[in-house]
């Protein structure tokens, strides 16, 4: 039994500001709604303070979404160090609005013993892909805080 991988089950329809350890994570605000082993999705409503000067969801916060849930999934594998994103390869595909809401998900593509490597794909109601992207993080020797 995985105790990490539980714990996000148990917390399916939690929001990010209710749970999330990352300062980052509870102002993006996602809410968990699938639990995967090596797999979360997470569903964003897009702010205004979100957005660029025009008016779409700004190219960073989408980044920030995929990153934050990769290093969430990576924990979740069982890892109890804390894993840092070396590099993050990013294709923005479709724009994001206000009050749009957006389904980003995460995949393990491989998880070494010292370098995972994953995709995350952010997707909006009508299923368009509004980016994805590829990236390798790194164990390192931090533990996880709060």
């Amino acid at each position: 039994m995985n105790p990490a991988l539980e714990f996000f089950k148990s917390n399916i329809g939690k929001t990010s500001a209710e749970v999330s350890p990352s300062p980052f994570g509870r102002w993006l605000n996602g809410t968990l709604t699938d639990v995967e082993e090596g797999s979360l999705t997470m569903e964003f409503i897009v702010r205004k303070d979100m957005c660029n000067p025009g008016g779409i969801m700004h190219g960073g916060v989408a980044i920030g979404m995929m990153d934050d849930l990769i290093g969430m999934t990576t924990f979740s594998m069982g890892n109890q160090v804390f894993y840092s994103t070396v590099n993050l390869n990013t294709d923005f595909l479709y724009s994001a609005k206000p009050d749009e809401k957006l389904t980003v998900k995460s995949k393990i593509v491989r998880m070494g013993k010292k370098i995972a490597h994953a995709e995350g794909e952010i997707r909006n109601e009508a299923g368009q892909i509004v980016a994805k992207c590829t990236t390798n993080l790194v164990a390192t020797s931090n533990e996880i805080r709060s």
